[in-house]
């Protein structure tokens, strides 16, 4: 069991590092919109890596962010300024998703490029700790 929680850990991390390659690709084409999105869940599999260690999931977004706060932010694992960073990317994410007319900005983009290196980075650095230990 252990060794499938692990692999399961390390798929979705590859996964939020695929992701935040397209959203670089993306913001380079001027597709500054879906960039965001693709950074945004870049960081949303990141979390999901984290938690995948505690066998923890759910269907919801809401659900997920809030569980790695709970038991990582509040309990001191990791910085406050990294709940901050995924609360902005989920924010923009939703509205450049589903707000009709809003526009994301080129420096918009490059911000939220930016807050999904730092977390997968931070992220990462945990991970790679966690998955030698275990």
């Amino acid at each position: 069991m252990e060794g499938s929680i692990i692999e399961l850990s390390k798929y979705r991390f590859e996964i939020a590092g695929s992701d935040l390659k397209v959203a670089m690709l993306l913001y380079e084409q001027q597709e500054y919109r879906t960039s965001v999105n693709r950074s945004y869940y870049s960081i949303f599999h990141a979390l999901r890596a984290v938690l995948a260690l505690d066998g923890f999931d759910s269907s919801k977004h809401s659900g997920i962010i809030a569980r790695f706060n709970e038991a990582y932010v509040k309990t001191g694992i990791f910085e406050k300024d990294i709940s901050k960073k995924i609360a902005t990317a989920y924010r923009i994410r939703e509205k450049s998703d589903y707000q009709d007319f809003y526009i994301v900005s080129r420096e918009e983009a490059q911000a939220q490029i930016e807050k999904a290196k730092n977390v997968l980075e931070t992220i990462g650095n945990f991970l790679t700790e966690r998955w030698n230990i275990q």
